[in-house]
Parts: structure tokens; C-alpha cells; sequence
């Protein structure tokens, strides 16, 4: 089945500017598994820092340049939850706004068809194996929008229980918001290190050499705490550790 898809590749705003390396081990990931998977380089923002500042009708170029980018893809995996959730759930809004007929229906066929890559792996592929190894004691932050926007529940944790070698720990309240939140971070940001704070000193209590989540974006707040405190846990993204095998240096 994976082999008759036609699968593209969102790497984000974040990653493509900041995290290239994880672009590179979802490539890495896909491919070992036989999904070959393109890279369209059209792609631009998905348009969600002006849905979540309340930008709509600016977000519509974005929202335009994304479905044509991805058109034509039987699915449109990216490292991130946040992205995802904003194809899956804000670009219909936006379009609404717009008046724009096409533009909604070309919305209506894009934005189901993309997927936060622990639901491409297991809804899409039917895998939670996908044979790494990562010797490392774990945590895991289930960000927010993966959470409760697109409701990946237990898969990214269904997927490192297989990683052979890894110690994975819970997180106590894994479930409350790292305190990122985008622009949230920069408009309330004596609230936004307080949460942080929350979230690290709970990361701190299990012991973990590395904290894990599906964004970049919140494991680049959480992990500037971890840092400032020389806290010795390394962020690393899910597709990090799920590309990792044995042999690697990760």
C-alpha cells in the first residue's frame, strides 16, 4: 500500500529555518519503511501564526499557496502537530472567510489528506515497529494542538514503547501546556516561563536524558529552560529518535 502513495513532505516553517535535521530523519524514517516521499518546494507557511493572532484574512495567501503546493498527493506528512492541525482544522475557516468558492474546495480536498506523522505511521502505514534504536532514558510531552486539536492520543507513545533500547518514562502532567503557544510566548511571556517552568521541573523529576515531543516549536521553548538551567535533558523531536538506529550516534 505504502508503495502505490504519493506522499509529500511539510517540514514546517520552524524546522526548515532552525531544524533541518528533522526534515531529514522524517525522510529518513519514510524511506526505511518504503515510502518514497517528495518534497515540494512551492511550500510555504501553513498560515497558522495569522489564524492564531487572529489574522485571518491575511492568512489567506498562505492558505492558497498550500493547497496548491500539495495538490495532487495522496497524503501530506509533517513532523508537526501544530501545522497539521492548522491544514486540518483552520484552512477551511479561513477559506470560508475568503468567499472564495475554489478556494474552499481546494481546501475541502487538500486538508484531510494531512497528517502529524505518528498518524501517517499508524493510521496510514499500520505500524508502531518501525525499527529503531535509541538507548536512551525518555520522556515524552504530548504538545497541545496534537493533543486536543488533532487527538493523536497514545500513537507518538504507541511508537517509541517499539524502539529497542529506549527506557521510556512518563512524564508527570504531560498532559498541561508547555507555556509556547506561539505568539502567546512573546504577547504573555512572564505567564508563558512560569508554565515552562512547570513543564520542566516535572521533566526533571524522571530522570530522562532526553525530552521528546512531535514540535519543534515547543521543544525549542522547553528546551531553552532545560538549557538555562543546565539541566543536562536533550529536546529531541519524535522523528529523531523513530530514524535513530543501531549504529547511529543520535
Amino acid at each position: 500500500m505504502s508503495a502505490a502513495l504519493k506522499v509529500a513532505l511539510q517540514v514546517t516553517c520552524i524546522n526548515d529555518a532552525l531544524y533541518p535535521e528533522v526534515g531529514k530523519a522524517t525522510v529518513r524514517l519514510l524511506r526505511r519503511l518504503g515510502v518514497e516521499v517528495e518534497f515540494p518546494a512551492a511550500q510555504t507557511c501553513c498560515g497558522q501564526p495569522m489564524v492564531n493572532t487572529g489574522y485571518l484574512d491575511e492568512a489567506v495567501p498562505a492558505v492558497r499557496s498550500f493547497v496548491r503546493a500539495f495538490e495532487g498527493y495522496d497524503a501530506i506528512v509533517t513532523p508537526s502537530g501544530s501545522c497539521a492541525g492548522s491544514a486540518r482544522h483552520q484552512h477551511a475557516i479561513v477559506a470560508r472567510r475568503s468567499g472564495d468558492a475554489g478556494l474552499q474546495a481546494a481546501v475541502a480536498a487538500v486538508s484531510p489528506r494531512t497528517y502529524e506523522l505518528s498518524e501517517f505511521l499508524v493510521d496510514v502505514l499500520g505500524v508502531t515497529d518501525v525499527g529503531a534504536y535509541f538507548p536512551h532514558r525518555v520522556t515524552y510531552h504530548p504538545t497541545c494542538h496534537s493533543l486536543r486539536m488533532l487527538g493523536v492520543g497514545d500513537r507518538p507513545l504507541a511508537l517509541l514503547r517499539e524502539v529497542r533500547g529506549i527506557d521510556l518514562v512518563e512524564l508527570p502532567g504531560a498532559e498541561e501546556c508547555c507555556g509556547f503557544g506561539g505568539t502567546f510566548a512573546m504577547k504573555n511571556a512572564d505567564t508563558s516561563i512560569a508554565m515552562g517552568s512547570d513543564k520542566v521541573r516535572h521533566v526533571r523529576e524522571t530522570g530522562a536524558e532526553v525530552l521528546c515531543a512531535g514540535d519543534s516549536s515547543c521543544l525549542t521553548h522547553v528546551g531553552g529552560l532545560l538549557s538555562r538551567q543546565r539541566a543536562g535533558v536533550r529536546p529531541l523531536h519524535l522523528a529523531q529518535i523513530l530514524a535513530s538506529t543501531e549504529g547511529d550516534l543520535t
